[in-house]
């Protein structure tokens, strides 16, 4: 996900040396679930950025841009039957936000749910997130491995 983001728009961003990606505090990229982290690492490693992944607290998606996103796509589709895949990104792609359209891509890859990185093949995963002291489970920073 963030990795397909990136690779189509980093060459005005070259300079950047540390990426900080805010999440929700969804169960699928929390920072105790070892296959997102596995490819976070992975992440980190091939491009060579510094990656922070600070999270939302539970409860507050009110400070999530993307839920007052979904808000003004709500408006912008005004009750519009979304019976396909075509229909909400037609939908999608001619809304704004802010002055801006967004960009829209269907993309069909699906990770598998339930599989876990084995707990000793985590172990060196593990070593490589550094949890913030005071909130270990809001701010996680991976540096990528020297090279």
């Amino acid at each position: 996900m963030f990795a397909h983001r990136w690779e189509a728009n980093r060459a005005p961003y070259a300079h950047v040396r540390q990426l900080v990606i805010n999440l929700d505090n969804g169960p699928g990229n929390s920072s105790f679930r070892t296959q997102f982290m596995q490819r976070m690492v992975e992440f980190a490693d091939r491009t060579g950025l510094e990656i922070v992944l600070v999270y939302d607290p539970p409860y507050h998606s009110k400070y999530n841009p993307i839920e007052r996103c979904w808000g003004i796509l709500e408006r912008h589709w005004n009750g519009t039957l979304i019976d396909s895949a075509t229909t909400a990104l037609h939908w999608a792609a001619t809304m704004t936000w802010k002055g801006l359209r967004p960009v829209v891509q269907l993309l069909e890859r699906a990770y598998d749910k339930g599989v876990r990185v084995a707990k000793k093949a985590f172990r060196s995963i593990a070593q490589r997130l550094q949890r913030d002291a005071a909130l270990p489970k809001y701010s996680v920073r991976i540096s990528p491995a020297t090279r």
